[in-house]
């Protein structure tokens, strides 16, 4: 199956390569932007699902030993802007 995949591959790599600049330029973006739109999305969650976590383990920690006062205004993210 592989081998059929590789032979499938050399040839799509070979007719995009005599392919004129305009038009692979047009099929590279085709299927680059989408990926890219959709990796920078999953990485967006990700980051703010960590965020997330960590914002509200430190305030569950200044809420629980006395060291400060939470500051629910906001919406519980100590980030906002009022």
């Amino acid at each position: 199956m592989f081998d059929g995949v590789a032979r499938w591959w050399d040839g799509f790599e070979l007719w995009l390569a005599q392919q004129w600049f305009p038009v692979q330029f047009v099929l590279v973006a085709a299927v680059l932007l989408p990926l890219c739109v959709g990796m920078a999305w999953v990485i967006h969650r990700g980051v703010e699902a960590v965020a997330d976590r960590l914002g509200r383990l430190c305030r569950a920690d200044a809420a629980g030993n006395g060291h400060g006062v939470v500051d629910e205004g906001h919406g519980g993210r100590p980030d906002a802007v009022s």
